[in-house]
């Protein structure tokens, strides 16, 4: 059985994304959207509590609680890193 997460977004997590051209858009907004069913994610390393869900160049990184998954950041590599080293 597959467990069903809620998603929720934080207040920025859309400053990069909002700039990408909208076929981009679709395909990354698509993949958020599978976060509500996806088991497993590539947990981030540095011993960071995020995840990080890739589609091509861009990067998606979210934080898990319970049911609840946190939209944190949406980008592509370059803006990723700088991101990361934010944290």
């Amino acid at each position: 059985m597959i467990a069903l997460f809620e998603l929720e977004f934080e207040e920025a997590w859309d400053k990069h994304f909002a700039k990408l051209d909208k076929t981009e858009q679709e395909r990354i907004w698509k993949k958020i959207q599978q976060l509500k069913a996806l088991e497993k994610a590539r947990h981030l390393k540095h011993g960071l509590p995020f995840f990080v869900l890739e589609t091509g160049q861009y990067r998606v990184c979210f934080s898990e609680e319970n049911k609840t998954r946190t939209i944190l950041f949406a980008g592509n590599h370059k803006q990723y890193e700088k991101w990361l080293k934010q944290q």
